[in-house]
């Protein structure tokens, strides 16, 4: 599967659980471990990991599984690693601390228009 395509399904799962302010950061020229970035964000951490384990079922369903998933029991900044596109959910105002749209400014913006 092409890397954009995946990064296509992670944001059609995220906003299938009502993902707000999603987003694709290429990350080729910038990275030598990805080529993409998916961000989304969500109010709650119950909400962030109902995102998370959407874009898990989808792509499980596909045969696409991650290979590391971090902070889903907190739900605060949860990140689920599929090597090639990384999806990166916030709980909002940890998206707003972090910025990681700022702190890789360099990398090309595209946003879900779902």
């Amino acid at each position: 599967m092409e890397t954009m395509e995946l990064a296509k399904k992670i944001c059609k799962a995220a906003d299938d659980k009502k993902a707000v302010n999603i987003l694709t950061m290429d990350m080729r020229g910038l990275m030598f471990s990805t080529d993409y970035f998916v961000i989304c964000s969500a109010p709650t951490a119950t909400q962030a990991r109902a995102i998370a384990d959407s874009i898990e079922e989808e792509l499980d369903a596909e045969n696409i599984h991650f290979s590391h998933k971090e902070g889903y029991n907190e739900g605060e900044w949860i990140l689920l690693d599929y090597g090639d596109v990384v999806a990166h959910i916030f709980k909002n105002e940890n998206r707003e601390y972090y910025a990681l749209e700022k702190l890789w400014g360099d990398a090309k913006i595209t946003s879900y228009e779902g």
